[in-house]
């Protein structure tokens, strides 16, 4: 058994706020198991920060027309504060723009460097000759060549996970200007992952095949099957970690070279005795984080700690899989999100209902589904009427049949246990395992009431101590689940350490102790605030496969497309069309059939606007009109060319139509 644990949650990055599929992904998993190991009276040091490097920062920066430190400072709060609202108990939180995260960088880079685990090398990097800049890896678009993906990014492909460097893409261009790259000479600094990969990561991944998760293990192995690469730890930018050697100018360290050293910085920031977490081999580290960050905490980091030497390596990755919202992958481009400090101000009150939620939900080993309506239904049937339920009516039957005060009763010892069945669960990272072994607490309890029926032994004074025994029972049940609340539901916990008149859940609850009048615990979630909710989320619009590039692998990309040449726009024959009749489309409700006037003929077109405009509404109105779009069938109607729409913040759609009356087929140039 390891002598103290060291837990640690991958690093937000600070060009925007956090969302629930961050939660599901590292952040409620790495506090679950925290307050587990805590409870059990376990030496614990929980550490996180946000990286605050990198190309999106300063693209974000320019955008906003701000510094790339009033950027991040902005994000670290909003983050920082949502996450200790919603309960997420680090010991220290902190930032890879810290200076002493700079000098713990540096000497990090140095020991390297000193030793000669670099390979310095001058080679051709793509370059964008307009945005005057060498491209990081996720700014290269370009088509994977193990599965033919055409969104690919010089990191691990998100279709086939195929670790890709720039020089692999095919067909590469600029996801800053969309123009093709050109290659130019450039000096930096390798570290050698196949030499590391022979020495030493084939031996210590086959080592952790029993002890990680499958989905861990098997997308690590199948990485070192294809053989690693150098991979370049600098980068030419100004914002960064700046690398200290000769001949580095105007290099910083590679955002993943830097991020994870802000895991010893935090533990610096944390403690003054610093080492013992991360250079004694009885300490145990445990590295939570979603499936995207797999490669560089099982691959990546562990070959920089192992050519460092004075480091531990991590003993656990429970990675999760993705966490989708409303059958739709989570976009922030498309504010197809529930962000945590909105859903913080939207329902004061209620960060245990979201806790229990995601935690019933967790994709372990799977990508999972968040749906308002799920939220409502396991809030409604399960928080409220079976946990909430069972402890008020035991608060409400104590408080009515003996004053409040706790019953001369015995335990019944015949219930069934599950308390070792939850720990196991946990110690292997199954929250969701765990969960539902909490809430057989809750189930027995409910049961064991239900089937007693002291509301009914009460009417007969020979039953005086069937009663007093079933309430004493009922009481301590309800302690238990107040103490495993700790882990699952805190602010939970605290509610039922008020409601016990308890001042720590170590106390005793004996005869006479006096308990306070019931509260509920938890309120019903009403219909119209989760419309309310829904109607939020932007409804994602399917787009042209020109647009596709907007979803590539990160949500940070410049809203504009690439920039296309004026060949391209010509090529386009864009009009100005009156629409002369509009019809529902039937056994669809969102589709219209429209019939549209261009001067010279009248097509139909299927547009799928029935959900925002009704036919007759539309009937005479101009519209701008895409007239050579290939014609494609819906619904078994011919639709030729595409009526052209915006989509404003609240997700409504209008049409985009000339100022003034202008004659149909008037050409758009």
């Amino acid at each position: 058994m390891a002598k103290r644990h060291l837990i640690t949650c991958a690093l937000p990055y600070a060009n925007g706020p956090i969302h629930i599929g961050h939660l599901a992904g590292c952040f409620l998993p790495s506090d679950i198991y925290n307050r587990h190991l805590r409870m059990q009276g376990k030496e614990v040091l929980f550490v996180c920060g946000t990286d605050e490097h990198g190309v999106p920062i300063t693209l974000k920066a320019k955008n906003e027309g701000k510094t790339p430190q009033q950027v991040v400072d902005e994000n670290h709060t909003i983050i920082a504060t949502g996450l200790k609202d919603f309960g997420i108990n680090f010991d220290t939180f902190s930032r890879t723009t810290n200076a002493l995260h700079h000098a713990t960088a540096d000497a990090f880079f140095k020991n390297l460097y000193d030793k000669g685990v670099f390979v310095e090398e001058v080679t051709e990097q793509l370059y964008d000759a307009e945005a005057n800049q060498f491209l990081a890896d996720k700014y290269i678009i370009g088509t994977c060549p193990g599965c033919g993906n055409e969104n690919a990014t010089a990191d691990p492909c998100e279709k086939c996970n195929r670790n890709n460097s720039p020089q692999d893409l095919l067909n590469p261009k600029s996801a800053l200007t969309g123009n093709n790259p050109v290659l130019k000479e450039t000096k930096n600094w390798y570290l050698p992952l196949d030499k590391i990969q022979q020495e030493f990561l084939n031996e210590w991944v086959a080592s952790k095949k029993d002890e990680w998760k499958s989905n861990v293990y098997g997308q690590c192995n199948s990485w070192l099957q294809e053989g690693l690469k150098p991979r370049a730890m600098t980068r030419d930018l100004d914002w960064g970690v700046k690398v200290p050697v000769e001949g580095a100018d105007g290099k910083v360290m590679y955002v993943w070279f830097d991020a994870p050293i802000g895991y010893i910085t935090a533990t610096k920031e944390a403690t003054d005795d610093w080492a013992k977490w991360w250079q004694d081999p009885e300490t145990e580290m445990t590295h939570f984080l979603g499936k995207d960050n797999i490669v560089f905490h099982t691959i990546i980091f562990p070959a920089m700690l192992h050519a460092h030497g004075d480091y531990n390596l991590p003993t656990h990755v429970p990675a999760n899989e993705f966490l989708n919202l409303e059958g739709d992958k989570i976009s922030t481009s498309r504010n197809h999100a529930i962000w945590l400090h909105e859903y913080i101000n939207d329902l004061p009150n209620k960060t245990d209902e979201l806790r229990y939620v995601l935690t019933a939900i967790l994709p372990e080993t799977k990508d999972a589904d968040f749906t308002w309506a799920d939220y409502q239904a396991k809030v409604n049937n399960e928080l409220v009427a079976i946990l909430g339920n069972f402890v008020n009516r035991v608060v409400v039957l104590t408080n009515k049949y003996y004053e409040g005060k706790v019953p001369n009763g015995t335990m019944n010892t015949s219930l069934p246990d599950v308390t070792d069945k939850l720990k196991a669960a946990l110690d292997q990272f199954n929250q969701r395992q765990g969960l539902e072994a909490f809430m057989e607490i809750a189930r027995n309890g409910n049961k064991y009431l239900q089937d007693t029926e002291p509301w009914k032994l009460i009417k007969d004074e020979t039953n005086a101590q069937a009663v007093a025994d079933c309430l004493f029972t009922c009481i301590q049940i309800v302690k238990q689940i107040g103490e495993y609340s700790q882990i699952f539901l805190p602010e939970t916990a605290i509610k039922v350490l008020q409601l016990l008149n308890l001042s720590s859940y170590q106390d005793p609850i004996a005869e006479g102790h006096v308990i306070n009048k019931p509260v509920l615990l938890f309120e019903k979630i009403e219909d119209e605030l989760i419309a309310a909710q829904v109607a939020k989320l932007v409804k994602p619009i399917k787009k042209a496969t020109i647009a596709d590039s907007s979803e590539i692998a990160t949500a940070d990309l410049p809203e504009v497309k690439p920039t296309i040449q004026y060949e391209d726009f010509v090529k386009l024959d864009i009009r100005v069309g009156t629409i002369v009749a509009a019809t529902k489309v039937k056994k669809a409700d969102r589709l219209l059939n429209i019939t549209l006037d261009i001067g010279s003929e009248k097509r139909t077109v299927v547009s799928g606007i029935a959900e925002h405009f009704s036919p007759e509404e539309i009937v005479g109105k101009q519209v701008t009109y895409l007239a050579n779009l290939a014609p494609r069938k819906l619904k078994g109607i011919e639709s030729s060319g595409m009526i052209l729409m915006a989509e404003d913040a609240d997700g409504k759609l209008k049409f985009v139509a000339p100022g003034d009356a202008t004659a149909a087929g008037s050409i758009i140039a």
